[in-house]
């Protein structure tokens, strides 16, 4: 693996846990709010998010 994507994955791991950290009973109303979704509306939002991703990968090569 090379170093940048590496280091991608630990800025992945500082930025999931940071939430939980700084605001653990916002992350569970969260978390809850997300389990009462149907499985359409949670893929419709990780589309959305890795394409947002990727958006900003393109941007900045």
């Amino acid at each position: 693996m090379t170093p940048s994507f590496v280091a991608a994955i630990g800025l992945v791991f500082v930025f999931e846990g940071l939430l939980p950290f700084l605001a653990p009973r916002f992350w569970r109303r969260m978390i809850q709010q997300i389990m009462i979704q149907n499985d359409k509306a949670v893929r419709v939002f990780g589309l959305m998010s890795m394409l947002t991703g990727v958006g900003i990968l393109y941007i900045l090569r």
